[in-house]
């Protein structure tokens, strides 16, 4: 089976991240998989994509010239013959759909986000049918999924986007004398709550929480909202954030930290705070997406509501009142990760889609 699959962009993060472990799972059952990226954005996902072996063909527009798009992906899959699209994302979803209709290839199309904008959940629920299958990256994806377009339980299936390693560096135990080094990685953006973390911390400095250690917060990660987060910080008197920009070792990062935080307004897996649990962190989370099925309350972590300064206020300090208890609540999160997600898990889920795509175009002749 040829398989093109379609994506928005190579920026680093987001849906580009699992690429190469989807394309490999893919590859191992013998398919020729070619990536087609709609736009370059910042590049940083296309080293590991290219690393493990993928041909990649990224365009050389931006995000918005749609028709220029569109041409553009027709004219690669005239060249590249696929016998199925593979589609990441809304608008490589859509144009894979017309490219797949235009071309009778059949489309299986990735829903990855818990939340929608209005205009792309009306679109996408008009074209449902264009997709022969829809695959969710986590269960509460494929849940909103079925509900928000209308999908038939049937024609949706779950592939949890995150295979957990065991090879990666392991954090080390707080001990007495150190300060607790709490991290996140995500874009600056407001989806990723960041200014709710800021407010949180300042609220915490107002109440004059004094924890039997020092704390620090280091956020991984560059974006548009980096100026803002910064004059917003300084603003509260929060010194205790830094902003260390991208890090293309994530891993690494995780190493050095005590705790991890997530304090997204909206995420579907939500694969960094998953990569902290199966390094070894313990989480504060908002209950978005994934997170209220991964973290159990107070044993390998604590989620609070979206957008509530004093709700996260409130789990730090939980949490920082009583360093000693994070390393265990680390390990057993970690060990519900690995169960969950395991890489084992990861492959079986990509084969069973893989098997009943191939049931479902047994009667085209080119697969």
């Amino acid at each position: 089976m040829r398989i093109a699959y379609i994506i928005n962009s190579v920026e680093g993060g987001g849906a580009a991240a699992p690429v190469p472990a989807v394309t490999q799972t893919l590859r191992e059952a013998g398919c020729t998989v070619e990536l087609f990226a709609l736009t370059r954005a910042d590049g940083r996902g296309l080293p590991a994509m290219e690393a493990s072996g993928l041909t990649a063909h990224v365009r050389a527009g931006g995000r918005k010239d749609h028709l220029a798009a569109l041409r553009w992906l027709d004219g690669q899959m005239a060249r590249f013959r696929p016998d199925l699209l593979w589609t990441s994302l809304t608008r490589a979803t859509l144009l894979g759909q017309i490219v797949g209709a235009r071309r009778r290839v059949p489309v299986v199309s990735w829903q990855h986000a818990a939340w929608l904008k209005p205009a792309n959940r009306w679109l996408l629920r008009r074209m449902r049918d264009r997709s022969m299958l829809w695959v969710g990256d986590s269960a509460t994806v494929t849940d909103v999924t079925i509900e928000r377009l209308g999908i038939a339980p049937d024609r949706i299936m779950t592939w949890p986007l995150f295979a957990a390693r065991t090879d990666g560096p392991r954090p080390q135990p707080w001990a007495p004398g150190q300060a607790v080094r709490i991290g996140s990685l995500g874009r600056l953006h407001p989806v990723k709550g960041y200014d709710v973390l800021i407010d949180a911390l300042a609220l915490l400095r107002a109440q004059g929480f004094a924890p039997p250690a020092p704390f620090t917060v280091t956020i991984a990660g560059d974006g548009a909202g980096a100026a803002a987060l910064a004059a917003r910080a300084q603003a509260a008197g929060v010194d205790a954030i830094r902003f260390a920009g991208f890090t293309d070792r994530p891993g690494d990062f995780l190493g050095t930290l005590h705790l991890y935080c997530q304090p997204s307004r909206s995420e579907g897996l939500c694969i960094a705070a998953h990569e902290a649990m199966a390094a070894g962190l313990p989480v504060i989370a908002s209950a978005v997406g994934e997170m209220p099925r991964s973290i159990v309350e107070g044993e390998t972590g604590l989620t609070v509501p979206p957008a509530d300064p004093p709700a996260l206020a409130g789990a730090f300090a939980a949490l920082l009142g009583h360093p000693a208890r994070l390393a265990a609540m680390g390990e057993a999160a970690r060990a519900r990760t690995l169960d969950r997600f395991g890489e084992i898990a990861f492959a079986q889920a990509g084969r069973a889609i893989l098997t009943r795509v191939r049931d479902g175009t047994s009667k085209n002749p080119r697969i």
